[in-house]
């Protein structure tokens, strides 16, 4: 665990520093496009943040090639080349596409050239465990379509979702750290080696958010583009690759194909897994596809129905549709972590219940603004805080400066003596005149 935490450390560190160059960078190349019609932010904002998430990814690699158990991983598997490879070219795609708004369909065919360069070097499905049936070995072509699918899919899932400040990053996070807590406890605690990448894969990933996410929180200072969309959708689907096509259970547990079954619950739940840690992303995509299909629209057109621009319009802030979603994909990676821990414990059926119907609550109330006690006012941000109640004086003051110094009706006009206030002029001397509104 202490060398995965190292790892974690090292990727952040570095993806955090090299933030801040990157977007001076991204500010010299032109990587702010103007605002567009979809955008929710108001000004121009420089992308190209997957360069920093890219070598913090190289970096998380290479710290982790230099660990004595870690170092396993690389010589008894290709995978975490094979992930190096095929994130390469993606991110190149991505870099491009931030700078010169490559086609839709160029993107869709590199992402398809990305996973099937991880394919090549041995990241790919080989069989499918499936419960009551066993294990099901899959052809070559049959491994590398899904295999190819899968990486397509999820690519796309965290790109349509990347769409508000920090939310792409900390979904991603989420998934990523219960995936890695789900593939950590399949490796220490059924001695299942296979798993091992997988456990690094989302390590690494988690740097790699953790690091972003003071950057791009809102308001955002950068975007991670999809030179980082695209990357860590890509780290994330080799993840689920690697545990669920990697481990073979017929060859772990004796005795009958009922215990068997039985006792590699948490085999089977890769299955499921990798579809929970994207259940949002991937929903968000699929009704895109299915809404911009039924308009007579290419599925790759941009436009404003995402589910995170859906909790703009009902009424929520910027910030809590972002904690919505934060908690919605927490709530369903963690329950199917849970329920591969215990599959029978009903508390955990009746935990995800209560959460579920909380959220429901949330996203119904979006004008609820939950106001802190006044002890802890200082610790919460001011939107958080009970408002205070003006004197008389400054109340009236107050209102005249919102009606623009026009009195009520039925009230004489206060005559005020103006303020005089410096204004440079040409040579440097002072003018002195009224005090101006615009300059308050």
């Amino acid at each position: 665990m202490r060398e995965y935490l190292l790892t974690l450390c090292v990727t952040a560190a570095v993806t955090y520093l090299l933030t801040g160059p990157v977007r001076k960078f991204a500010i010299a190349a032109g990587a702010m496009p103007e605002i567009r019609a979809r955008d929710v932010h108001r000004e121009p904002t420089p992308r190209l943040g997957g360069i920093a998430m890219f070598f913090g990814l190289c970096a998380g690699l290479l710290v982790a090639s230099h660990l004595t158990n870690l170092n396993q991983v690389f010589e008894k598997s290709n995978e975490p080349r094979a992930l190096l490879s095929g994130a390469a070219v993606i991110w190149l795609i991505g870099v491009l596409d931030d700078k010169f708004e490559i086609d839709a369909l160029i993107k869709l065919g590199a992402q398809m050239i990305a996973a099937g360069v991880m394919v090549m070097q041995g990241l790919t499905i080989l069989w499918l465990p499936i419960p009551t049936v066993g294990t099901v070995a899959l052809t070559q072509w049959q491994g590398t379509l899904l295999t190819v699918a899968l990486v397509v899919i999820t690519i796309n899932a965290v790109n349509f979702v990347d769409g508000l400040d920090g939310l792409a990053a900390g979904m991603v996070c989420i998934a990523a750290a219960a995936f890695f807590m789900y593939a950590y406890r399949i490796w220490y605690s059924y001695g299942i080696e296979a798993a091992a990448p997988a456990t690094l894969f989302a390590a690494i990933l988690m740097g790699m958010c953790v690091g972003f996410l003071p950057h791009n929180m809102h308001p955002a200072r950068i975007f991670m583009g999809d030179s980082g969309s695209m990357l860590i959708g890509l780290v994330l689907a080799a993840g689920a690759i690697s545990i669920t096509g990697q481990v073979d259970p017929d060859n772990l547990f004796g005795g009958s194909e009922r215990s068997t079954v039985h006792g590699m619950v948490p085999i089977y739940i890769p299955l499921l897994m990798p579809l929970t840690i994207i259940a949002i992303p991937a929903a968000d995509l699929i009704l895109a596809i299915v809404r911009r299909t039924w308009r007579g629209q290419s599925p790759f057109a941009a436009d404003r129905g995402h589910l995170h621009h859906r909790l703009l319009e009902v009424g929520h802030s910027h910030s809590r549709a972002v904690l919505i979603m934060y908690f919605w994909s927490a709530l369903i990676a963690f329950g199917a972590l849970a329920y591969s821990v215990n599959s029978a414990s009903m508390w955990i059926v009746l935990g995800v219940v209560f959460l579920s119907a909380i959220g429901l609550l949330l996203l119904l109330l979006p004008r609820f603004t939950p106001r802190a006690p006044r002890w802890a006012e200082s610790f919460v941000p001011p939107r958080y805080r009970r408002r205070k109640v003006l004197p008389e004086a400054e109340q009236a003051v107050a209102t005249e400066d919102a009606t623009g110094g026009v009195p009520a009706e039925g009230q004489e006009p206060e005559h005020r003596t103006p303020v005089a206030v410096g204004v440079s002029g040409v040579n440097g001397a002072t003018a002195v005149g009224p005090r101006s509104r615009t300059a308050r």
